[in-house]
C-alpha cells in the first residue's frame, strides 16, 4: 500500500468521527436552544396567550425565587423521552404555519382540545416533569400545610399523579372544564 493511501485510510475514520462530534454538538445545542423561554414565547400564539397566564401562577414568581420555564413542565428531561416529545411537537410547529391557534378566539376553541392532550401526556408519564422538582418523598409534614399535605400523602397511597389534582396550576383552566371531583 502507498503512504498516501495509508494516510487517506487513517483521515477517512478521524473525519467521520470529528463530523460526528460536530453533528451531535449541534443537534443537542438545537435541542436546548429550543427549551428557553425565549423560544417558546418567540410567537405571539404563546406570549400572548399561555405565557400570560403563566406569569400570573407561582410557577413564574413565588417565594423561594425559582423559576419554573416552559420546557421543565413540557418536556421531558432524559434524553429518549425528550426527542420523542420534541417530534412530536413538529406538529404544534404545523399548527403554528397553518394558523391553528394564531389569534385568541381560535387558542380559545382549541384550548381544551390542547389541555387535554397535555393532561394525558402527563398523566401517561406520571407527571414526570411535575417530579423533577417535587415529590411524595421530599414534602415535609411540618413544612406544608396540614391540608395540602394530608391530599398529597392521600394521592400518593391512591396512585394519583400531580396532574389528577393540579390542572390549571399554570394556565387557566378551559372554559369547558368540569372538575370530575365536582359532578
Amino acid at each position: 500500500m502507498r503512504k498516501g493511501t495509508k494516510l487517506s485510510v487513517l483521515l477517512i475514520p478521524v473525519a467521520f468521527f470529528l463530523g460526528g462530534i460536530v453533528f451531535w454538538g449541534g443537534f443537542n445545542w438545537g435541542m436546548e436552544a429550543t427549551n428557553t423561554l425565549e423560544f417558546c414565547t418567540g410567537c405571539h400564539e404563546m406570549k400572548d396567550n399561555a405565557f400570560a397566564e403563566y406569569k400570573d401562577t407561582i410557577h413564574y414568581s413565588n417565594r423561594t425565587g425559582i423559576r419554573a420555564k416552559c420546557s421543565d413542565c413540557h418536556v421531558p428531561h432524559e434524553w429518549g423521552p425528550k426527542l420523542v416529545r420534541k417530534v412530536q411537537a413538529t406538529k404544534e410547529v404545523w399548527g403554528k404555519l397553518t394558523g391553528y391557534i394564531d389569534t385568541r378566539e381560535k387558542f380559545e376553541t382549541h384550548r381544551m382540545a390542547m389541555a387535554t392532550n397535555e393532561w394525558n401526556r402527563m398523566k401517561a408519564n406520571n407527571s414526570q416533569e411535575c417530579r423533577n422538582c417535587h415529590s411524595f418523598e421530599a414534602m415535609s409534614k411540618d413544612l406544608q400545610k396540614a391540608t395540602p399535605y394530608k391530599k398529597h400523602m392521600a394521592a400518593q397511597k391512591e396512585g394519583k399523579t400531580c396532574i389528577d389534582c393540579h390542572k390549571g396550576i399554570a394556565h387557566s383552566l378551559p372554559k369547558e372544564y368540569k372538575d370530575p371531583e365536582e359532578e
